[in-house]
């Protein structure tokens, strides 16, 4: 399988004019992050972030903390839980690091804060298609 980024991914695409824009950063000790405010046109239920939109920014943010071990990656599988109900327009702190790595499975922990306190986690395996 051969995947290419072109800038219009969902999540941090900048050419995706719907997406979600977000601005993910990267280590070199297989950590991302990011802030980013999800605005009301990706609710649910009234002023509450949508679980889909969630479930998007952490295995989003789980495949950058990939990035030093591998360019080409894919969610092989993703277990979100939600602890919280995320608010609309409300400044998100999203982290993740690599936990380990078996040959071809990259396993990831992630988590979406809002003030220092946790509303959803996933626990996330890559596969590294390099």
């Amino acid at each position: 399988m051969k995947v290419a980024d072109d800038k219009h991914c969902f999540a941090c695409g900048d050419l995706n004019e719907h997406g979600l824009h977000a601005d993910i950063t990267t280590n070199d000790g297989n950590t991302s992050r990011c802030k980013i405010k999800i605005p009301s046109r990706f609710q649910g239920w009234k002023g509450m972030v949508h679980g889909g939109i969630i479930s998007t920014l952490l295995d989003e943010i789980s495949m950058y903390a990939c990035r030093n071990i591998s360019l080409r990656g894919v969610t092989a599988e993703i277990d979100v839980k939600f602890r919280k109900p995320v608010p609309i327009d409300t400044e998100l702190e999203v982290k993740a690091k690599v936990t380990d790595i078996r040959r071809k499975i990259i396993c990831v922990q992630a988590e979406l804060l809002v003030d220092g306190v946790v509303h959803a986690s996933a626990e996330t395996k890559v596969f590294n298609l390099e």
